[in-house]
């Protein structure tokens, strides 16, 4: 700003979430570019400072109606863009608004990248067709523990997890009645216990960019549902058994299809290497390359 100032120029920012555009404002810029998720705060506060907001905030209105490409996370191979129809988001919003109880009541902290389907399609946008409170920056351990009381929904990494796991916060972090959704990598069991025990809905979710982010799931509520998944428990991790599309094992990887499917009825080969056991849940064991 000062090196702006100094030149006689004007600043401008591009700011989707709630506090960057606040955080924005505060700083003295001349404009917000987006404001995409702007709350009354935000705009009382651009009206006070004067600050112009050249807005798109049908931008995610346009996302349900035109569809958008979205990054494959990396995690199991190359990255890639995959595009994701109108019809098959608002059948995995429905599914994600389901499983996870989201509704207009909710109130969302967005702490993912939204180029990526478990920052967009886990939570947010299905939150926002709703018109679910909600609210965006980037993951930073101890403003998550200082602010996630304020919030009824949020989706982490198990790398999200880790770290919050690390801080000292976490040691007398309540988290109950808070639903947390985790997933974009495998769960580990030390993961779940570390959160259920703090009074969360923690849901451990299975998906791809392809299938979304819910695709299947199991939500723990408290230890003792831990307890008894743990001990049936195959080798791999938990990926849920909670279905929410049609699935098959077939030479050892689990193939799937259905509405929340960019490949619509087509069976899709995940490339996972999945077991089920005797309770129907199903593990991840690896991927083939």
């Amino acid at each position: 700003m000062e090196e702006a100032e100094s030149r006689g120029r004007s600043v401008a920012a591009h700011a989707h979430g709630t506090r960057g555009i606040k955080t924005a404002i505060k700083s003295g810029v001349a404009s917000i570019e987006h404001a995409s998720f702007i709350d009354e705060e935000g705009i009382k506060l651009a009206l006070e400072r004067g600050t112009a907001l050249v807005m798109d905030i049908y931008v995610s209105d346009y996302i349900l109606k035109k569809g958008i490409e979205l990054k494959s996370s990396g995690t199991t191979g190359p990255q890639k863009k995959i595009y994701q129809s109108p019809y098959k988001l608002r059948n995995a919003n429905k599914v994600a608004r389901e499983c996870q109880k989201i509704t207009s009541k909710s109130k969302i902290y967005t702490i993912c990248k939204l180029e990526h389907a478990g920052g967009l399609l886990a939570q947010t946008l299905p939150g926002f067709e709703v018109g679910a409170h909600l609210e965006i920056e980037n993951f930073n351990a101890y403003n998550f523990c200082k602010k996630i009381k304020n919030f009824t929904h949020t989706h982490i990494t198990p790398n999200h997890g880790k770290a919050l796991m690390l801080t000292k916060s976490f040691k007398k972090l309540d988290l109950t009645g808070i639903w947390i959704t985790c997933g974009s990598e495998p769960v580990e069991w030390e993961l779940i216990i570390n959160f259920v025990k703090k009074g969360c809905k923690f849901m451990v979710n299975w998906g791809m960019t392809e299938i979304g982010p819910c695709a299947i799931n199991t939500v723990f509520k408290d230890l003792d549902k831990v307890k008894d998944y743990k001990k049936r428990a195959l080798e791999g991790t938990l990926m849920g058994d909670n279905v929410y599309c049609d699935t098959k094992i077939e030479k050892g990887t689990l193939h799937v299809k259905g509405d929340i499917s960019v490949f619509g009825n087509n069976w899709f080969d995940t490339r996972d290497r999945v077991k089920k056991n005797e309770t129907n849940e199903f593990y991840i064991q690896g991927r083939l390359i």
